[in-house]
């Protein structure tokens, strides 16, 4: 696990397998953690880690309902979990869902856990909107498509977003069995000028990547997600994203759309 300052009140934690990034703001004298890394020794240390850098969550944030978004549960069980809406209502239609997945994950990776996943006690917030940190305010913009739920937070005060589990440079656009093609292109499409507006953005996975970085990102994958509406067996995949494993994604997103 690694962290680095992305501004003077803002900290990427980076896990050490998917490159899952979590990330921390703070304002007046508030503090959030968003998303999560993975490892049970990560969470243990991440609370450290975070109060070393002058960070001390009041609260947590998931983007989607993917169990690798929302372990922070782990490291600050008694911290409130806001979620969008449409998270919550994937939560409330699947329940289950997301411990069933770790426990799966965590037995393919040898992963032993001191408890089960506890998701009790979730906030659900509007999307569109805004929630409060300190004397700051958080923009909330749906971004569904690589799941049937999604959010990203336009932090102004930080000068960037954080957008979930899009625009990174080590995936290929990953369309869930709850995803959809067509929202996936439509949260691109919101995503455009929230990108324009910001210096850095913060995938889901992956190096933050400044202002010009992530709208060649964006077009990268609006071009493959024309390549897979397509039908394209084997398109051609964007620069650092063609791998063995971005290839298997590729053919999973084909079985999801036949």
């Amino acid at each position: 696990m690694k962290a680095i300052a992305v501004h003077p009140d803002a900290i990427v934690v980076t896990s050490r397998i998917w490159q899952t990034n979590a990330t921390a703001l703070r304002a007046g004298g508030e503090a959030l953690l968003i998303d999560s890394p993975y490892f049970p020794d990560e969470l243990e240390a991440l609370p450290a880690l975070l109060r070393q850098a002058g960070f001390e969550p009041n609260a947590l944030f998931a983007t989607h309902a993917d169990y690798d978004h929302l372990l922070g549960r782990f490291a600050f069980p008694n911290l409130a979990m806001g979620v969008g809406d449409p998270t919550m209502e994937r939560i409330r239609a699947f329940p289950g869902e997301a411990q069933r997945a770790l426990r799966e994950e965590d037995a393919r990776n040898y992963v032993e856990r001191s408890a089960p996943l506890a998701l009790g006690g979730v906030q659900s917030l509007p999307v569109p909107g805004y929630v409060e940190l300190g004397d700051q305010e958080l923009e909330l913009h749906p971004a569904d498509g690589h799941t049937s739920d999604g959010t990203a937070l336009l932090v102004r005060f930080a000068n960037l977003l954080v957008c979930g589990d899009y625009l990174s440079p080590v995936e290929i656009p990953w369309i869930s069995n709850s995803g959809a093609l067509a929202d996936y292109r439509a949260t691109l499409a919101r995503l455009a000028p929230l990108v324009e507006s910001v210096e850095l953005v913060v995938p889901g996975h992956g190096a933050p990547q400044r202002r010009d970085s992530a709208l060649r990102l964006l077009d990268e994958d609006a071009d493959y997600l024309d390549a897979l509406e397509r039908g394209e067996e084997r398109p051609a995949l964007p620069k650092g994203r063609d791998s063995g494993r971005q290839r298997e994604i590729h053919v999973e997103n084909l079985t999801t759309l036949r």
